[in-house]
C-alpha cells in the first residue's frame, strides 16, 4: 500500500512523463507505474501497485459523473490538464477485477506539418473548399498529432470557422486566421450525433470529427462533405483498403451501392498512418496516401476495393502511395532495416523483390563495366 495520497501520486507521475518525455505510463496491479519511453518500458522508483492504490488513483483522476458512468460501464476515457504544464489523455478500465490505468502525454505545442515531417499534401488536403478526408490507423499511429497539424494549417493559412467535435480534446488551439470552435463529448454536448446535427447551424467551414465509431456519425460526415463543407476525420482501420470496407459495412448491404456513389463523390482522400521503429531506436512514420482521382473514382463507386491497391502502385503521382511504397522510401533512406520493413509491409514477397531490383541496380552502378557502356551509349 502507498503511503504518500493518490494526488501526490498523480503529480509525480506526470512530473516523470513531462521531465522524461514519455509517451505513456502504465498503471496496473503488481508493478510499479511503468513510463513508456521510445517504445521501451522503464518501472518508477515506486511501490508495486496494489488493489487499494489503483481504486484511490482513479477515484482521484475522475470526477464524480465520470466515476458514476465508470462503475456502471468499468470503461472510463477522459483529458486532464495538469497545473498548465500539460494535458494528459486517459484510459480507465478494469482487469482481474482490479483497476487499471493508461495515462497518454498530449503535447501541449500544437504540432505543424513541417515539424512532423509530413508529406505536403497534409497541408494541400487542409486547404481544400470541400469534401471528406479521413486519417485512419491504429492506436498510438500518430492520427491525433496530424489531425491536430492539419487543423494548425487551415487556422494559420486561411479565414473562416473550425468546428471539432471530439472525445475528448486532446489539442487546444488558439484562434488565428479562423474561429476555432472546440466541443467535448460529455461536458460540451451530449454525443457527437447532437454536435453535429447543430454545426451547420453555428455556420462553419470545416467541421474535425475526433473519430467515426458509428453509422449515424459517418452519415452526418457525408452530408457535410455533400453540402460544400470540408470534413476531416479519423477512423480505425489499418490500410485504405481496409478503411473503405469499413465504410461499407456501416451501412445494410441493400445499401452499399448508394453509399459507394456517395463516397465516390466526396471522397477527398484516405491516409493511413503506421509507426515503425527506426535504426536508431526511436520511431518513423509510414504513410499510404490515397486521392480519389482518376481510375480510383471508378474503383470506388463500383466497389472494386481489391483493385485499389494495385492502381495506387501504378498511378504514385501527385503523392499517392501505398504503405510498401513508403517502407521501401523509409529503407532506402536508412531509417529502418530490411528486416522491419519486410514484418510492416502489406505485401513482403514484392517488397523484396523490390530491393532485390534496388541492389542489383546499385551493384550494376558501381561496377566499371556497366559505366563504361553507359558511356558510350551517351556519346554522339
Amino acid at each position: 500500500m502507498l503511503k504518500a495520497d493518490p494526488q501526490s501520486i498523480i503529480n509525480q507521475m506526470f512530473e516523470a512523463m513531462v521531465a522524461k518525455k514519455a509517451s505513456d505510463i502504465y498503471v496496473t496491479l503488481g508493478v510499479a507505474p511503468m513510463l513508456r519511453l521510445d517504445n521501451k518500458l522503464q518501472p518508477m522508483d515506486m511501490p508495486p501497485m496494489e488493489v487499494d492504490d489503483l481504486e484511490h488513483i482513479a477515484n482521484t483522476l475522475m470526477t464524480e459523473n465520470q466515476r458514476e458512468e465508470f462503475h456502471s460501464t468499468f470503461e472510463m476515457n477522459f483529458a486532464v490538464a495538469w497545473e498548465s504544464k500539460a494535458r494528459f489523455r486517459i484510459n480507465v478500465y478494469k482487469q482481474q477485477q482490479s483497476t487499471g490505468i493508461v495515462i497518454r502525454r498530449i503535447q501541449t505545442d500544437i504540432p505543424t506539418i513541417e515539424g512532423l515531417k509530413l508529406p505536403e499534401v497534409y497541408g494541400k488536403l487542409a486547404m481544400l473548399k470541400k469534401g471528406l478526408i479521413f486519417l485512419v490507423g491504429g492506436t498510438g499511429s500518430g492520427k491525433s498529432s496530424s489531425l491536430a497539424a492539419m487543423i494548425n494549417q487551415r487556422n494559420t493559412y486561411s479565414s473562416g470557422h473550425i468546428i471539432t467535435i471530439e472525445d475528448p480534446i486532446e489539442f487546444v488551439h488558439q484562434h488565428k486566421g479562423c474561429v476555432v470552435t472546440q466541443r467535448e463529448i460529455g461536458i460540451d454536448t451530449f454525443s457527437f450525433g447532437m454536435a453535429l446535427k447543430n454545426a451547420l447551424r453555428q455556420r462553419c467551414d470545416v467541421v474535425v470529427i475526433g473519430e467515426i465509431r458509428d453509422r449515424e456519425t459517418l452519415e452526418h460526415a457525408l452530408y457535410f462533405a455533400e453540402t460544400g463543407h470540408l470534413c476531416i476525420s479519423t477512423l480505425h482501420a489499418s490500410n485504405t483498403n481496409q478503411a473503405i470496407e469499413r465504410i461499407i459495412n456501416f451501412f445494410p448491404e441493400e445499401y452499399h451501392r448508394q453509399v459507394m456513389i456517395t463516397v465516390s463523390q466526396n471522397l477527398k482522400a484516405i491516409i493511413s498512418q503506421k509507426i515503425i521503429p527506426s535504426r536508431d531506436g526511436r520511431t518513423a512514420l509510414a504513410t499510404e496516401i490515397l486521392l480519389n482521382q482518376g481510375l480510383i473514382t471508378r474503383l470506388i463507386e463500383e466497389g472494386n476495393v481489391q483493385e485499389i491497391k494495385e492502381t495506387m502502385e501504378q498511378n504514385a503521382l501527385d503523392g499517392v502511395q501505398t504503405f510498401d511504397q513508403a517502407l521501401y522510401d523509409l529503407y532506402i533512406s536508412g531509417l529502418v532495416s530490411r528486416e522491419m520493413a519486410l514484418e510492416e509491409a502489406d505485401n513482403p514477397a514484392n517488397l523484396r523483390l523490390r530491393f532485390k531490383q534496388a541492389e542489383a541496380a546499385a551493384n550494376r552502378d558501381s561496377d566499371p563495366k556497366f559505366k563504361l557502356e553507359r558511356d558510350n551509349k551517351n556519346q554522339f
